[in-house]
């Protein structure tokens, strides 16, 4: 049944992690989609999730669930802010969205201790920086 499903594969479309804003006492970070793509994406819904271990205990999230609309070609949208809090845990998105009748998704995830400084790079687009997965 899942084998006579043609592969939808997704390609040049981004999951970013991206410092807003650097002050003394304080960051601000938000979550990007970003769609490199010629063409725009209708109908992007994005759930999102943090799992793992905090102080040697087991940690999950709440599920959120973000309905984004359509992102044009060349063109970005915020997901959602993200604490730094959750950094230690591993941090997933699941993407949906349409081009034309075609549905396709995928899982982009961020490895917990992966948002640090020393992986920060600016950010295509948004020209800020952050953490980038999709390449």
């Amino acid at each position: 049944m899942k084998k006579d499903l043609p592969p939808n594969v997704v390609e040049d479309i981004y999951v970013a992690i991206v410092l807003e804003s650097d002050s003394p006492t304080n960051r601000n970070w938000n979550v990007y989609l970003i769609n490199q793509k010629e063409e725009p994406i209708k109908n992007v819904l994005i759930s999102s999730k943090g799992y793992g271990l905090k102080n040697e205990r087991e940690v999950k999230t709440s599920v959120l669930r973000h309905f984004i609309g359509d992102v044009g070609a060349k063109e970005f949208a915020q997901v959602e802010a993200i604490d730094e809090q959750v950094f230690g845990l591993t941090n997933e998105y699941l993407l949906s969205y349409y081009i034309g009748g075609t549905i396709y998704d995928k899982k982009f995830i961020f490895l917990p201790e992966s948002i640090v400084d020393t992986n920060l790079i600016r950010i295509p687009i948004i020209n800020k920086p952050g953490i980038l997965i999709g390449i």
